[in-house]
């Protein structure tokens, strides 16, 4: 790019959009290099705001890890807000990486994290704005490879028209052997499909062109095969098997401007034991590895030094069941409570909460407290293996009501399988004994300005869940429950939330879709359809009208109960935890049985099988 570009940018851009500070680049920690001895450049693309990407503890591990390679140079690429969109647009600027300013359409790799299914139509914008071609088929030698990984990818297919190759699990290790794939392909002068062979053989690659798709008459999927020598049948995800040995940056950019989550984030370890039948990253992270408090204090002390955050937040899937909390969070405590910087417990189950730790921690900044029954009833929440009682959520917020904390937050979903009415009632009677159990403090005792908010979700049947089989359901079923319970916590000291059935369902389609869905994507982008999980910005009837100039009917993916041997859109994707045993979870949920932690007794999941010499611990 042309330096006065660069400096057009700065100067004549920038002070005319909303929030210069998304787009300067020069952050604290932000890494900067002279392009002599720099042999790959690569794009870190986050497809929605600056806000939300930086927030991304994913994106904060392969950044510095890239950059820490002397000939690699990473840069970091958001999502244009519409007004700097525009105005991109209007003086012909094309989409640039935040460090260099430089445009990225001339770099080797173009990568995007796939956090959500509705950040697919930012992706197709972006590239379009960066002059890439939008389709894999149309790009040619000398064009950047345009790559993905993160959770959307364990179903790439939708985007499997515009992406070159996608990285299925973690990615820590398999991103420096495509790097190491690439240096080898660029020193021989190789064309571009040979490099995709080449790295075809990288584990957890997937090359989406390299497979052909066939249907049957009833448009479901016949077969997915292979058409290429020497790709796998089934790609296999990718695991860390020590997480102490694991790459973690000792610096973190810190933004100029308010982001998501604004602290530093503490990996304490990946993984689930717990088995919810809704949940995705409790089957596609397994297996459970942590890491030791020795290993913890020393990340945390470089990072506070590094960063000068006041906050250090604990990172996982389920932190309460982290085995050694309590040890952790007081020496965290004592050791910076004399400094001020606080600490997050985030991902507390219900019946997990310690009345020590609360204690603790509190020293420092009392926050609001969050959990997640997610169901009403605990028949439900049964099917769902939710293992958890309502004497369990009412002692935990007990605990915290007697310590003076009057903020609660409780998630629950609707139209979870086997749901009635009775259930979503549920939610609100066991949001009514949580405010009951806050008047029993006394008085002089408790908190001042009760408030339970009550947020309510719309399940989404997920790849690799025992529930990928069932149906969503409608979007009128879902606003009746929505409406009812509106009805019910209309009284002070309530808050409820409650998400767009219309976004959930095109979240179901994209979750569970077929190769068939990137022409409909492609037409909600040319209707105008972008940053769709913003409300301000959502076009349902733009999204609506896609699906009809295309043929494809959305409830086809998103309402239609799956069979038990059908042919699935990520077959060929192994994430360790087999077929066998999601089904054997889908019967036990529809016959209402639990299944126990799997740290208590082996469930046989079989990610035990994964790795030679296996990954349990």
């Amino acid at each position: 790019m042309d330096l006065n570009i660069k400096d057009y940018i700065y100067d004549k851009l920038l002070p005319k959009v909303e929030k210069p500070g998304r787009y300067i680049g020069t952050e604290w920690n932000s890494v900067h290099k002279a392009l002599k001895g720099i042999d790959i450049r690569f794009a870190f693309c986050f497809p929605d705001s600056y806000e939300v990407g930086m927030s991304h503890l994913g994106m904060k591990i392969l950044y510095h890890l890239l950059n820490d390679q002397k000939d690699i140079y990473c840069e970091r690429v958001f999502a244009p807000w519409p007004d700097m969109e525009s105005l991109m647009r209007k003086e012909d600027i094309k989409l640039f990486a935040l460090e260099s300013r430089d445009y990225i359409q001339d770099f080797d790799f173009v990568g995007f994290t796939l956090q959500y299914e509705m950040s697919y139509t930012n992706i197709i914008n972006m590239l379009d704005l960066a002059g890439i071609p939008k389709l894999a088929s149309q790009r040619r030698e000398g064009d950047p490879f345009v790559v993905a990984g993160g959770p959307c990818a364990y179903n790439p297919e939708p985007l499997s028209d515009f992406i070159d190759f996608f990285m299925l699990g973690e990615g820590e290790e398999q991103m420096l052997e495509v790097m190491e794939a690439y240096r080898q392909w660029k020193a021989k002068g190789m064309k571009r499909e040979e490099f995709l062979e080449l790295v075809s053989k990288v584990r957890g690659v997937y090359v989406p062109s390299f497979y052909d798709v066939s249907y049957n008459e009833d448009n479901t999927i016949k077969s997915i095969m292979p058409n290429k020598e020497g790709v796998p049948e089934r790609v296999k995800k990718r695991v860390i098997k020590d997480l102490n040995k694991a790459y973690f940056p000792d610096k973190i950019i810190v933004p100029f401007i308010d982001i998501v989550h604004d602290r530093i984030m503490l990996e304490i370890f990946r993984g689930c034991t717990r088995g919810c039948r809704f949940c995705q990253a409790g089957m596609v992270y397994r297996p459970v590895r942590e890491r030791t408090v020795e290993e913890l204090l020393s990340i945390a002390e470089r990072l506070v030094e590094s960063s000068g955050y006041e906050e250090i937040s604990l990172s996982s899937l389920s932190t309460g069941d982290y085995s050694k909390l309590s040890e952790l969070a007081e020496k965290l405590l004592s050791r910076y409570e004399k400094d001020r910087i606080g600490l997050s417990l985030p991902s507390l189950r219900i019946d997990s909460i310690s009345l020590k730790l609360l204690q603790e921690v509190q020293k420092v900044r009392k926050t609001g407290l969050t959990f997640a029954p997610e169901a009403g009833s605990q028949r439900l929440r049964d099917v769902i293996n939710k293992n958890v009682t309502e004497e369990d959520l009412i002692n935990s917020v007990g605990a915290a009501f007697d310590l003076g904390y009057s903020n609660v937050k409780l998630y629950f979903m609707i139209g979870l399988p086997t749901e009635t009415m009775e259930d979503v009632e549920g939610i609100a009677e066991l949001g009514y004994k949580v405010m009951e159990r806050y008047y029993q403090v006394p008085k002089d005792q408790r908190g001042r300005g009760i408030n339970v908010t009550i947020s309510t979700s719309c399940f989404v049947p997920k790849p690799f869940t025992p529930f990928q089989w069932e149906p969503q359901d409608t979007i009128e079923a879902m606003r009746e429950k929505q409406k009812h319970l509106q009805k019910m916590l209309r009284k002070k000291g309530f808050t409820y939330n409650w998400h767009d059935p219309n976004l959930s369902l095109l979240e179901a389609v994209f979750a569970r879709g077929d190769r068939r869905l990137s022409k409909v994507l492609i037409r909600a982008w040319e209707l105008g359809c972008k940053f769709d999980g913003w409300d301000e910005y959502f076009k349902y009837e733009a999204w609506l009208q896609a699906f009809k100039d295309c043929g494809i009917e959305p409830e086809f993916y998103a309402l239609r109960k799956r069979e038990l041997e059908e042919v699935l859109p990520w077959s060929h994707m192994d994430v360790g935890v087999t077929k066998k045993y999601l089904k054997s979870e889908y019967k036990k949920a529809l016959k209402g049985e639990t299944t126990r932690d799997c740290r208590t007794v082996c469930t046989g999941c079989g990610i035990n099988l994964l790795e030679e010499g296996g990954v349990c611990k």
